[in-house]
């Protein structure tokens, strides 16, 4: 499938609005001016490819790398010595290879190997790194840091050690940075609405949401991080043959610092907010330099401030997470166009082919603590089974168990014959079992639109974005909030998340349902109508439905057969009646004192 086929149609002109806003006034000074403000904006467009860089895997991951001055250091450090003249080389670099050392590139080429050489180091570092989550990751990201550090430093007589590498050609002009500078701006913002960029992002708003629809969020990750290094790369050569003169220390604390505040400032989920920050944070820093030596007001006079620089920073991200947390723009994209609602497809979904969902033996223990004990049921496609008992019985954990999101002790999984137990949650997922959680688990940065898209995309990945949203719009039409689709979902009434999220789950085309708790939350009309749509499902769809709730009274009328857990064991199964008039679940829930002795069978009240 081409790219041009998947992204929203409003990606690339917002893309070519956004070179525009940058290429326009920097063409201007190039043409109109020379000495300081012509180095200003160069540098400028270096450090904005670096923004962009961090922003393409920390923006769309939702994880702050520490670590990609380590891939600009890379770059800077390969670039330079792919175009230094062979007679500095030697002496610069004399343990180097004599093919290199005879060696000397233009900056076109010397770029092509530079982000080849480190999107390979890149993808065997983030193969490992891709795999953590939240603040282990931007820890390792720093390690990561701090070890190219290191290593360049130590590599003397390859790199030149912590000594200033000089000779390194001048290359980088401005007309140089500004198409390189335009490159990533194009770059980043295609990427955010392509395929693995939307992906990534639903994976970065709720990564066990985006396992239970298909996505294998590390993968979409290393995408991203990849890419990001190789921008950082070019970045870091662009830096380098700008100064001609550069160390490793050029790379390290000072220039992270610098290149996250300008994310933070601008807003980290935005293109659009990485290059307002660059600015701000440029001209921030150009007036802070030039008052760190000391000035006048009128009488006062005020004495150097040794790293105003660097203070005047670390207020601005104060500043900036104090009153507007998410950046200046947000989540918030330049976008000349205003989106029309889709035509939904008229696709007719097919039925679920006959499928047998299966349970044998199944244990989960934590230590000591059987959660799950040597539980066995059977679900075919077409058939609603509800799962009830009492709070801390084990009903979340044996869903778990069976979508993948835990790893059992022992017993199988078995769907259509064949085991899953023990895979990984994307992949029981595209197998044909879905989910929803006890606490909706939405994308909530992502309109209602692009939260089933995302489910599609994975499900679907040959389709066009005109056919995915056609198809997105259809079911949310199904589930009642066709006319939300525009809404970013944390917006949304409960009621509304509820359906939206069953609504992702049907875009896999699943066979089987894992539903957990439904209806928490929901008042009588939300429920009544939510039985409905349940019902609907098995009657046109002909999925089978696992349903775990405490409205009981949506149980007794919506399922034909009811299983029961108590302390991780399955203490019973039935039709409603029989559940009802059953002593030991009589005892699992109102105790053996009053479960036995005084209630009557067919008048208890059951409460979870």
């Amino acid at each position: 499938m081409a790219v041009s086929t998947y992204l929203a149609p409003d990606a690339a002109k917002s893309a070519g609005l956004l070179c525009a806003i940058v290429a326009v006034p920097a063409l201007a000074i190039g043409i109109a001016f020379t000495g300081p403000l012509v180095t200003t904006t160069t540098n400028f467009l270096v450090m904005l490819t670096a923004v962009l860089a961090l922003g393409m895997f920390s923006g769309n991951s939702g994880i702050l790398s520490f670590g990609h001055c380590a891939f600009m250091a890379l770059g800077a450090q390969i670039s330079a010595t792919l175009t230094i003249s062979p007679a500095l080389k030697k002496s610069a670099f004399p343990l180097l290879p004599e093919m290199i050392l005879q060696s000397q590139f233009g900056l076109p080429a010397a770029l092509l190997v530079t982000m080849l050489l480190v999107g390979v180091i890149a993808y065997v570092i983030g193969k490992v790194i891709c795999r953590l989550e939240g603040s282990s990751a931007s820890i390792a990201t720093l390690g990561l840091l701090i070890i190219v550090e290191s290593l360049i430093v130590a590599a003397q007589g390859y790199t030149r050690g912590n000594q200033a590498v000089y000779g390194v050609p001048k290359l980088t002009s401005l007309p140089v940075a500004l198409v390189l500078a335009l490159l990533a701006i194009v770059v980043a913002r295609l990427f955010r609405d392509s395929r693995p960029g939307l992906l990534l992002r639903a994976s970065r708003d709720n990564a066990p949401a985006a396992a239970s629809i298909g996505i294998d969020v590390a993968t979409q990750r290393l995408h991203a991080w990849v890419l990001s290094a190789m921008v950082a790369a070019m970045s870091g050569a662009m830096m380098a043959h700008f100064l001609t003169v550069f160390s490793p220390k050029q790379f390290y604390f000072d220039l992270t610092f610098a290149i996250i505040a300008m994310l933070v400032v601008g807003g980290m989920m935005s293109v659009s907010g990485a290059v307002l920050g660059a600015l701000v944070v440029t001209l921030m820093v150009e007036v802070l330099r030039r008052l760190e030596n000391g000035f006048a007001l009128g009488p006062v006079s005020v004495p150097q401030i040794f790293g105003l620089t660097q203070i005047g920073l670390s207020v601005a991200i104060l500043l900036t997470l104090y009153k507007r947390r998410e950046g200046l723009l947000a989540f918030a994209e330049l976008n000349p166009l205003k989106r029309a609602k889709p035509a939904p497809s008229d696709r007719m979904p097919e039925r679920a082919p006959p499928a047998r969902l299966e349970i044998a033996d199944l244990r989960k223990a934590y230590g000591g603590v059987v959660a799950v004990d040597r539980v066995s049921f059977a679900l075919r496609a077409g058939e609603i089974l509800g799962l009830i008992g009492p709070n801390g019985s084990g009903k979340t954990t044996l869903l778990g168990c069976i979508a993948g999101t835990h790893t059992p002790n022992g017993g199988s999984v078995l769907l259509d014959g064949k085991p899953i137990e023990g895979q990984s949650p994307d992949r029981i997922a595209r197998l044909g079992v879905g989910r929803t959680f006890q606490t909706v688990r939405l994308f909530a940065n992502l309109t209602c639109l692009e939260n089933v898209v995302a489910a599609l995309t994975e499900r679907h990945p040959h389709w066009s974005r005109q056919q995915l949203e056609a198809e997105a719009q259809r079911l949310l039409d199904e589930l009642n909030i066709g006319d939300l689709w525009s809404q970013s979902a944390g917006t949304l009434a409960y009621g509304q998340q509820r359906r939206l999220e069953i609504a992702r789950a049907l875009a896999i085309d699943p066979k089987f349902m894992l539903l957990d708790e439904p209806a928490a939350g929901m008042n009588d009309a939300e429920s009544e109508d939510l039985l409905q749509i349940l019902g609907w499902l098995v009657d046109q769809r002909g999925l089978g439905l696992l349903i775990v709730d405490h409205d009981l009274k949506l149980i007794m009328r919506l399922c034909p057969r009811i299983i029961v857990l108590n302390k991780g064991q399955l203490i019973a199964e039935g039709s409603p009646t029989e559940i009802q008039g059953d002593a030991s679940v009589q005892q699992a829930y109102l105790g053996r004192r009053h479960g036995v002795e005084q209630a009557p069978p067919q008048t208890i009240t059951m409460r979870a």
